[in-house]
């Protein structure tokens, strides 16, 4: 296996359009990333696009994990998590595979963390204004005023609360216990920063430009704004009667 010390993370349900695109640009970059896909039962043929990626040029850094069915964002990337930590990588991180979030970041994030020394770097839409191209006006404010109302409710000093960009240190991952992460839809991201914050890990805002997607379909809904919503003030009360804590036992791998 070609080595590296990082992992992105790239949960699919239905990107055939954008999969091999978003696997080719991170591989451009200077610095040698690997990928884990997590595909929940793409009727599409996104994992069959991957397979052949495998088979035929990246067998030492493209790899895929398979689900029967869509179990949520938030499984996607704990199963990811676990992956990640099992293989001995030291940077973990996630990334939508719509181009919505700019592979030319990643360097960026991860310096954050392996030359800044933060524990958590977020890839932020809302940390110098708002950041977002192609967005519905109605989602640019209700995603914005989400973050308000999250900073408002659990005193979280992060503008872009809900971000789904970003890189993690493998000791934040280690010391959350992953399987108390509640959420599965995008209040998971909330719940991932607080948590991290709880226990204590530095985080950063990297500034990026979020570019709405222009192939497949985007996975928003109401159910999912919803959970978002009510789930902030669960964690809030989770917090005041010490529920978030970490690990007991820290468990760490070694690449096999």
């Amino acid at each position: 296996m070609r080595m590296s010390d990082s992992v992105v993370i790239i949960p699919t349900y239905n990107e055939k359009e954008n999969i091999e695109n978003i696997i080719r640009a991170v591989f451009n970059l200077e610095k040698d990333f690997h990928i884990l896909v997590i595909d929940d039962g793409s009727p599409d043929g996104t994992a069959t696009i991957v397979h052949n990626l495998i088979r035929n040029e990246y067998a030492d850094r493209l790899f895929i994990e398979e689900r029967k069915g869509k179990l949520g964002l938030g499984t996607a990337y704990i199963h990811g998590f676990k992956w990640a930590l099992a293989h001995s990588y030291e940077y973990i991180f996630e990334m939508d595979a719509d181009f919505s979030h700019n592979p030319q970041d990643l360097p960026r994030l991860y310096e954050a963390c392996a030359g800044e020394g933060f524990d958590v770097s977020i890839g932020s839409r809302y940390s110098t204004g708002v950041n977002v191209v192609n967005w519905p006006m109605g989602r640019v404010l209700m995603s914005y005023f989400a973050s308000k109302y999250v900073q408002f409710i659990t005193g979280m000093d992060i503008h872009d609360t809900t971000a789904g960009f970003v890189c993690y240190r493998r000791k934040v991952l280690e010391t959350m216990d992953l399987d108390r992460i509640k959420f599965k839809g995008y209040a998971f991201q909330i719940e991932m920063k607080y948590t991290a914050l709880v226990l204590g890990f530095k985080i950063k805002e990297v500034s990026v430009i979020f570019v709405n997607r222009q192939l497949g379909t985007s996975k928003m809904s109401s159910r999912i704004f919803g959970e978002a919503f009510f789930g902030v003030i669960n964690l809030r009360w989770r917090k005041l009667t010490g529920k978030i804590k970490p690990k007991s036992k820290l468990k760490t791998s070694t690449r096999p």
